[in-house]
């Protein structure tokens, strides 16, 4: 299992924050079974967003992202298990929850895409560069938790 260990980096949304649904979030993927790695509560600044949405910045909506993830407090994670990457989006959602199925976190706790409350990797590769731009490697922690044979074969 060890090797095809991935991790991926959440990130929950001023929107998500202030609608006090951090705990939920949280809990869902403790749930799943993957381990938290790495978390830090914080106000981004632009220079940090600007960098995290670069793939974005020809598109219209950028300038009024940026501004948006900064106008509040942001929950940065990085999660770690099989396949979190691909699992993990599946339990975001699409990114318009409208069309999110029930049962995702964008299903079940939001309506629209500009208030979509939580952002998660799309690749391994983004994944590693998002990790690597909010988290220096210091800030992760390695360990295996008592829960990892009840979890993986």
């Amino acid at each position: 299992m060890a090797a095809k260990t991935e991790r991926t980096f959440i990130a929950i949304k001023p929107d998500g924050v202030q609608r006090g649904l951090m705990g939920e979030i949280v809990k869902r993927f403790e749930q799943k079974g993957f381990r938290l790695v790495a978390m830090k509560f914080l106000q981004a600044s632009e220079d940090l967003l600007k960098q995290h949405y670069i793939d974005l910045k020809d598109r219209p909506f950028y300038p009024g992202l940026v501004k948006y993830m900064s106008s509040g407090p942001v929950l940065a994670m990085v999660w770690e298990g099989l396949n979190v990457v691909k699992t993990g989006r599946v339990m975001l959602g699409e990114t318009n929850p409208a069309d999110s199925k029930p049962g995702t976190i964008r299903g079940d706790l939001c309506i629209e895409v500009g208030r979509n409350i939580i952002h998660g990797s799309d690749s391994v590769d983004s994944a590693n560069k998002e990790i690597s731009l909010w988290f220096k490697p210091e800030e992760l922690v390695s360990f295996k938790s008592c829960a990892h044979e009840w979890i993986y074969e």
